[in-house]
């Protein structure tokens, strides 16, 4: 192999290091860092739960014999920071460390770093190789980089509807939720719940369905709940104030003709949002044109009657089966 060809293989496993990261690492990115000294692996990792070692600390430090790390080439999915928040530089520890070499996947793009980390590095005699697979590693870290690219999270929107487009029956029972879906789509949906920093709902889910909004269908961190509760009338008795996970809920930053709750999002520090409230819920992100992923699941089953199924304009770049249900995905065009 060719020395590109090896920075990159040695980066894809960075990659899968960080993937494999069930940490509460939100609101930090999930970094995977790996040591290579003579062309072999002596020391890989990645983000601790957040406030504890970044990925770069985590690495260098399980390194028993510290002199091999003299000479020796760090690979990170995101560029090393270059300053002290709840942890010291990683930047200037590479420096003490004796590492000559760091391979960077993509710039840290927040304003407490954007390429000083790089800098950094480099004026006190690390060799730094940047964009190795850089387009791998944004898609890794699309939350976080997004997040301070737009000033507001990362917002999916999911629903199910049933073959004749609606989303719930009108005889449901209330404090029990509806399956339309396939359990194979819902296990999917656990996922992605693992993956992402939070899942917003409004009210009158938690009213008729007394959901959860855990990862009970799989093993992974659960994400952060939000609740839309203009009429701050929700009882603690419901699920989503179990101890299972944070809840938060906003009371005052829901308006239809002003829309803020990106805003307050933003405020909160929530990177990535996957919205899984009903109908009203649903428009108003689509609405306010503050989505950017929509991921809808079409069951086989009809309901003759019932909520209709909102309506989003965008590009279709995914679709494919998942047990007997049908998954869209869609992008705003």
């Amino acid at each position: 192999m060719n020395e590109l060809e090896i920075h990159e293989m040695f980066m894809q496993r960075c990659i899968e290091i960080a993937k494999k990261n069930s940490n509460d690492y939100y609101p930090n990115p999930s970094v995977g860092a790996l040591i290579v000294k003579n062309n072999k692996i002596i020391s890989e990792s990645f983000t601790s739960y957040y406030g504890g070692n970044h990925a770069e600390v985590n690495a260098i430090s399980s390194v028993k014999n510290k002199n091999d790390l003299i000479n020796s080439t760090i690979y990170v999915t995101l560029e090393p920071c270059s300053h002290y928040g709840k942890t010291p530089p990683c930047s200037k520890l590479i420096i003490e460390s004796g590492i000559k070499k760091a391979v960077i996947g993509c710039v840290d793009n927040s304003s407490k770093v954007n390429g000083q980390g790089i800098m950094m590095l480099k004026n006190n005699g690390v060799d730094v190789i940047s964009n190795i697979l850089e387009e791998d590693c944004k898609k890794l870290h699309r939350n976080f980089l997004h997040f301070n690219n737009h000033k507001r999270p990362y917002i999916i929107l999911k629903w199910a509807k049933s073959k004749d487009q609606f989303i719930a029956p009108n005889n449901k029972k209330k404090n029990k939720s509806f399956n339309i879906t396939s359990l194979e789509s819902r296990q999917l949906v656990h996922k992605w719940r693992s993956e992402e920093h939070a899942i917003l709902i409004g009210y009158q889910t938690v009213i008729d369905d007394n959901p959860k909004l855990t990862t009970r269908h799989l093993s992974g961190r659960n994400a952060v709940r939000i609740i839309l509760d203009e009429k701050k009338s929700l009882k603690t008795s419901f699920n989503v104030f179990n101890n299972e996970s944070e809840t938060i809920v906003i009371d005052n930053y829901l308006n239809q003709s002003s829309f803020n709750i990106c805003k307050k999002l933003f405020e909160l520090n929530i990177q990535s949002v996957i919205v899984e409230g009903g109908k009203k819920t649903l428009e108003l992100f689509i609405n306010n044109d503050c989505w950017d992923e929509a991921r809808i699941f079409e069951s086989q089953d009809l309901l003759k009657d019932g909520t209709e199924s909102p309506r989003i304009n965008g590009i279709l770049k995914i679709e494919k089966n998942i047990g007997k249900d049908k998954l869209k995905i869609f992008t705003k065009s």
